[in-house]
C-alpha cells in the first residue's frame, strides 16, 4: 500500500479510503490511485488485515457434501451474494451434519478468523451442535430447526406445500397423495405439514403417507404402488426427482399423466420444464434466502451482537405447467 501511495502521490490513508470505497475522495484522486494499483499489480493482503482487525473478509459456510439440488443451489447463491458484498466464501464440507462434524468445521473456520459463519443445517442432527457454538460468533443457519434459539433464514416449506396441494384440489381432485422426503429433514416435515393443512382445511382426511428419500429411485418404488391404486388421481411429491421416478412408474403401468393422474413436485429443478409432461412444481427463491442470510450475518458482524432468535421466512412460488388436469368423470 505504501508503494501505491508513493506512485500515486497520495497518503497511505488515501489509498486505504479508495480501497474501502470511502465517499470522501475526489474522483481524480481515486482514478490516480486505481491506476497505480493496476500498474503495480497490488492486491490487499487479507491475512494482514485479519491480524489487524481481528476478522477477515471471508464468510465461513458449513454444508453437507451433497449434490442434492436445494443445498447445492443455496451454496452457489451464498457464494455469489457474498462476492457482491466484498466477501469471499470458505466452504467446510462435512459428510454428516452431526455435532462432531459441525463443531470441527466451525473450529477450522474460526482458526482462519472468518468474519462470520453460515450453516446449512436441514436435518435434526445439526441442532444440538448449533446450540453449543460460541455465543460471540456471528452465525446464521439456513433451513435449520425453527424451534431452536439460533438465527434462521428458511424457505416457507409449509406455504409451498399448501399451495401445490390446493392447486390439485382446485383442479377437482377429491384428495392428494403425498410422497415425502426423509423423515429427519426439516424441509420434508414442512412439506408434509403444508400438505396436511390444505387437505384438512378442505375437509379431506389425508391418505396414508408414502415415504421417500429425495431420489428418483425411491419415487419410482412409491410410484409402482400408487400406479396400482385406481383411486389415486393426484400426487404431490416432496421434490422434483421423486416426481421423475413416479412419472416413470406411472408410464410403465400405462397410467397417463395428466389424463388419469395429476402430479406436482417441489424445487423447480432446471429439468422440470422438460419432463413429459412439463412438471408443475414449487420454486424456492434461493437468491432471496442467500441475501437475507448474508444481511442477517453482516448485521451481527457490524454490531458485534449475536443474532438471538431472529427468523426470516422466504415465500416460494407455484409454477403451473402441464402435469395437472381435472380428474376423469
Amino acid at each position: 500500500m505504501t508503494d501505491v501511495a508513493r506512485l500515486a502521490g497520495v497518503s497511505h490513508q488515501t489509498v486505504s479510503r479508495v480501497l474501502n470505497g470511502h465517499p470522501n475522495v475526489r474522483e481524480q484522486t481515486r482514478l490516480r490511485v486505481r491506476a497505480a494499483i493496476a500498474e503495480l499489480g497490488y492486491r490487499p493482503n487479507g491475512a494482514a488485515r485479519a491480524l489487524v482487525t481481528g476478522r477477515s473478509q471471508v464468510i465461513g459456510v458449513v454444508a453437507q457434501n451433497t449434490t442434492l439440488y436445494g443445498p447445492a443451489s443455496l451454496l452457489a447463491a451464498l457464494e455469489q451474494t457474498a462476492a457482491a458484498e466484498g466477501f469471499a466464501v470458505s466452504v467446510g464440507s462435512v459428510r454428516d451434519l452431526d455435532h462432531r462434524s459441525i463443531s470441527a468445521a466451525v473450529e477450522r473456520h474460526l482458526a482462519h478468523r472468518v468474519a462470520g459463519i453460515v450453516v446449512i443445517a436441514p436435518v435434526e442432527s445439526a441442532g444440538e451442535a448449533l446450540e453449543r457454538l460460541p455465543k460471540d460468533v456471528p452465525l446464521v443457519t439456513v433451513d435449520g430447526d425453527p424451534h431452536r434459539p439460533v438465527p434462521l433464514v428458511t424457505v416457507d416449506q409449509v406455504a409451498g406445500a399448501r399451495a401445490v396441494t390446493q392447486h390439485l384440489l382446485d383442479a377437482g381432485h377429491r384428495t392428494v397423495w403425498h410422497v415425502s422426503g426423509p423423515s429427519d429433514w426439516f424441509d420434508s416435515a414442512g412439506r408434509i405439514e403444508g400438505w396436511r393443512e390444505a387437505l384438512l382445511a378442505a375437509g379431506v382426511v389425508p391418505p396414508p403417507l408414502m415415504h421417500g428419500d429425495w431420489s428418483a429411485a425411491s419415487g419410482y418404488r412409491c410410484g409402482q404402488m400408487l400406479a396400482r391404486m385406481p383411486e389415486v388421481t393426484a400426487i404431490f411429491t416432496a421434490n422434483d426427482h421423486l416426481a421423475l421416478g413416479v412419472l416413470r412408474a406411472l408410464h410403465e403401468f400405462g397410467r397417463k399423466v395428466p389424463a388419469e393422474i395429476s402430479i406436482v413436485g417441489f424445487d423447480d429443478v432446471p429439468e422440470a420444464a422438460y419432463f413429459i409432461p412439463p412438471l408443475t412444481t414449487v420454486r424456492p427463491d434461493f437468491d432471496a434466502v442467500a441475501r437475507a442470510s448474508l444481511q442477517m450475518l453482516l448485521t451481527q458482524i457490524v454490531s458485534g451482537n449475536g443474532g438471538g432468535a431472529l427468523r426470516q421466512t422466504i415465500a416460494p412460488t407455484l409454477v403451473a405447467r402441464d402435469s395437472v388436469a381435472p380428474p376423469r368423470g
